[in-house]
């Protein structure tokens, strides 16, 4: 079977986004100075270690794809695809410690090898990183950077909304939210700053039109919201040696994916009360892990999130081709884009 060509553009591009992540770790800001050593140890050394120890840069690669896409070079969004890696380090260690979570990419999570107040003091150094790099970066012009730091404001305060939502509902104990609330939540959480942002601050940075901004920024919601759903099922029905001890975690944390909340809302009465009890009993035991799976494929959450999934990244993929055609965006590109939407849905992990 061939390779998908974003998964084969991800394993180009990860070499130009590694190098300038390595070039962008923060240092002390005076140097040869007695607590030098102790400023690397508290602070600086862990966050670069956890930076460095990230996933397949799926969104700085995206960030680099929007430039591209429109025309421009990808050095021209470097700076900005760092930053959103810096704030996707520090929206980690942040959620880590608010979902009071034990692994993270498979090693203990920095708030429990480092202690609760150093590593939110990490996450915040990261944020403050996000605006370094951009305004710090000679490659991009000057007056770009503003416009590229104001899609990145926006993009955390999406992220802001989505976890506010997300901590809330699960802090007062709601069951009543609907798939409509879940949908805005997502968007906001996830689908932003994974696609639609990464995406537009790219085009950005190469000095795109706003119409190709706004289409790419589209495309990148509906393949977000795709890669969120198919992440909620690959915890409840995936493979549970790839997931490790994750697998099933959602349930274990009584999270609102949207398998949950449509099916809470097509189950009987009895049914319902007992999936509550479930997602409430904060449960590792296998069996009550499966009795929950049955209940939300009762209810008929696996077979919608499925046909959700696929209907929004079909979505992504009519969206790039339209942008194709209206020649906003390279026809490679588009069909980029297109293998990215297929990716999201059909991925393992």
């Amino acid at each position: 079977m061939s390779e998908n060509p974003f998964v084969a553009y991800l394993k180009e591009r990860l070499p130009l986004v590694e190098s300038a992540l390595d070039g962008a770790a923060a240092r002390p800001l005076a140097s040869k100075i007695e607590p030098e050593a102790d400023l690397e140890r508290y602070l600086y050394a862990p966050l670069a270690g956890f930076t460095k120890g990230g996933g397949k840069r799926v969104r700085p690669v995206l960030c680099l794809l929007g430039a591209e896409a429109t025309g421009g070079k990808a050095s021209l969004a470097l700076a900005p695809a760092v930053g959103i890696e810096l704030f996707q380090s520090a929206a980690l260690i942040h959620d880590d410690i608010a979902d009071e979570s034990e692994l993270r990419r498979g090693a203990p999570c920095l708030y429990l090898t480092e202690g609760t107040g150093l590593a939110t003091n990490m996450g915040d150094l990261a944020l403050t990183q996000v605006f370094e790099v951009v305004l710090g970066d000679a490659a991009l012009p000057a007056e770009r950077k503003a416009s590229v730091l104001a899609e990145l404001v926006s993009m955390e305060r999406h992220t802001l909304e989505g976890q506010a939502l997300d901590l809330g509902w699960a802090r007062d104990g709601r069951w009543d939210v609907t798939e409509a609330d879940y949908l805005y939540m997502v968007t906001s959480k996830t689908a932003h700053y994974t696609a639609a942002s990464p995406l537009a601050i790219g085009a950005v940075a190469a000095g795109a039109t706003r119409e190709a901004v706004e289409g790419l920024r589209q495309v990148g919601v509906s393949a977000g919201i795709a890669f969120q759903l198919q992440d909620d099922l690959l915890n409840l029905v995936g493979d549970a040696e790839a997931q490790g001890k994750d697998f099933r975690s959602d349930i274990t944390e009584g999270k609102r994916t949207l398998a949950v909340v449509y099916a809470l809302a097509n189950l009987a009465e009895a049914e319902r009360t007992e999936l509550v009890a479930i997602l409430e009993s904060a449960t590792t035991e296998d069996d009550k892990l499966a009795r929950a799976v049955e209940l939300i494929e009762a209810g008929g959450g696996i077979v919608h999130c499925e046909q959700l999934a696929d209907r929004e990244a079909a979505r992504a993929e009519q969206g790039a081709r339209t942008l194709a055609d209206k020649g906003l965006i390279t026809h490679e590109a588009a069909e980029l884009l297109c293998a990215m939407a297929r990716f999201f849905v059909r991925r393992a992990s």
